[in-house]
């Protein structure tokens, strides 16, 4: 996520609107401020941010206002309680998303081994059509750290099926007719 915000982003991106607002309205202090960092920051990244810091000073404050609640409150957000999985899985199912599975996971290598990484050496663009996969699934994407993982897994069975290729003397388009992974 960017750090920097000019201020009509932020507005636009950072401003609670009405249905947001009913979902914060029954909660108070650092609880409210970090549901709606949460909910917005959700909805820009289809994910959630991994510490407080990742989520921008600028957005905070702005979030803070809104919620007349300090924006020193959002240091106190409890990143390891029961409290942020209730607020992600709530967050999830306001965006029609649901939390990702290893089934998910193991699903998305082997699309990245047999789809993408024929055609895209790039990690960063594998890993950003990971994420775009996920959102476009509305399911919540891995964690970046994850993601990183799951791209050198495909790229490593990629390459993997390629070397088996070689030895056996058939093509890349042999392998795929014979139904190998690519």
């Amino acid at each position: 996520m960017r750090q920097d915000w000019e201020p009509g982003d932020l507005i636009e991106v950072w401003t609670l609107l009405e249905d947001d607002m009913k979902r914060v309205r029954n909660k108070s202090g650092a609880t409210r401020l970090g549901f709606a960092l949460l909910l917005k920051f959700f909805e820009v990244e289809a994910r959630f941010p991994e510490s407080a810091k990742e989520v921008p000073a600028a957005a905070v404050e702005h979030v803070a206002q809104q919620m007349k609640v300090p924006a020193e409150a959002w240091g106190a957000y409890d990143w390891q309680g029961d409290r942020i999985k209730r607020h992600r899985k709530e967050i999830r199912a306001a965006y029609g998303f649901r939390a990702n599975t290893e089934e998910d996971q193991d699903r998305l290598a082997m699309w990245l081994a047999t789809e993408l990484c024929p055609v895209e050496l790039s990690r960063d663009r594998l890993a950003a059509a990971v994420v775009a996969r996920c959102r476009n699934d509305h399911i919540e994407p891995p964690a970046p750290g994850q993601v990183r993982r799951l791209v050198g897994k495909a790229v490593k069975d990629f390459e993997k099926a390629g070397r088996a290729c070689g030895r056996r003397g058939l093509t890349r388009a042999g392998v795929s007719r014979a139904g190998a992974p690519w």
